[in-house]
């Protein structure tokens, strides 16, 4: 639901603070600052945090709440232009990413928001290091950069099929075995790099059971209308379920970081997962410090003239 005109010209909304107030401590559940201890079988893909589905049309009111605040936090950040925020969804196939970014973003105008989503890399891509495509779809300052899977496929699905690395064409003596951990030393200084310059990033995997996904596979399958959802290739790959579990794992582990962190979303029921996401993102732009720029003495007297010449005409 698109937040109206009075909410989002409201920009200084009374309860915005106590509202970030609130999602930050839904977002802390499932927030991952330091992965050293981090074990994915002590995150359930079917809590709730207590609600239950009967409340689910508060939840759905929290959403409402949740991208009425994003649209005023959003457009503090377009005006200030200081800060870029990046959101990347990382999920196994059905997890619900698509819908996600859909509910979740929709209140927040077009131009301050750019999805890029990666899938199989093209020759040219392959002719490059694996950040460099995503590189080029970093988001300006004052926008939202949202990747729909990211580099980390890098540490993902071509660790999973490790035929897909000799697609890179890496000289031997980098392609060993202590490639994975190299890469994830590269990705934490890549995002130590961003945030540095003034990019706030945010992760999330969303965390659908097996049994979960089976069920909207068949739902792909047994309902028209989502026909064209399905792919085989996505069953296929259920056969390495405890494969891309464990590589989900190390990841979160290794590349969880304060500045960075790894939001583990629970995804079986996607009522939950939205507000979850929301959550994580309003606290997110309401720990930027955001406002719109104060206008000094001269352009204040350039606005009186400028009213004055109007009202005169």
């Amino acid at each position: 639901m698109v937040p109206g005109p009075e909410l989002i010209h409201n920009r200084r909304m009374p309860d915005l603070d106590s509202l970030v107030k609130r999602t930050r401590k839904l977002a802390g559940r499932y927030r991952i600052d330091d992965g050293a201890s981090f074990r994915l079988k002590d995150f359930d893909p079917g809590d709730t945090a207590g609600l239950k589905a009967t409340h689910k049309a508060k939840a759905e009111a929290r959403l409402r709440e949740d991208v009425g605040a994003l649209a005023t936090l959003q457009d503090m950040l377009y005006a200030q232009d200081r800060w870029a925020v990046l959101l990347i969804f990382q999920a196994m196939d059905a997890a619900g990413k698509d819908g996600a970014i859909k509910h979740v973003m929709s209140g927040v105008n077009p131009q301050g928001c750019q999805v890029a989503s990666f899938k199989a890399p093209s020759t040219e891509e392959l002719d490059h290091d694996y950040l460099w495509r995503c590189q080029r779809h970093l988001p300006e300052r004052g926008r939202i950069g949202i990747f729909n899977r990211s580099y980390y496929e890098e540490v993902l699905v071509v660790r999973v099929h490790p035929e897909f690395l000799g697609k890179q064409r890496l000289p031997e003596v980098v392609s060993g075995k202590e490639i994975w951990a190299r890469r994830h030393r590269d990705i934490r200084a890549f995002e130590r790099y961003l945030t540095g310059n003034g990019v706030a990033i945010r992760k999330f995997f969303l965390n659908v059971s097996r049994k979960e996904q089976k069920k909207r596979f068949l739902e792909r399958i047994d309902e028209p209308e989502k026909n064209w959802k399905f792919s085989a290739a996505d069953v296929a790959e259920r056969a390495h379920w405890k494969d891309y579990m464990a590589a989900y794992q190390d990841l979160i582990r290794e590349t969880s970081t304060p500045e960075a962190p790894w939001f583990v979303v629970p995804a079986d029921n996607k009522w939950f997962t939205r507000m979850v996401v929301s959550a994580a993102l309003v606290d997110c732009l309401g720990s930027l410090g955001l406002a719109y720029p104060k206008v000094g003495p001269e352009a204040q007297a350039a606005l009186a003239a400028a009213r004055k010449g109007l009202l005169e005409e």
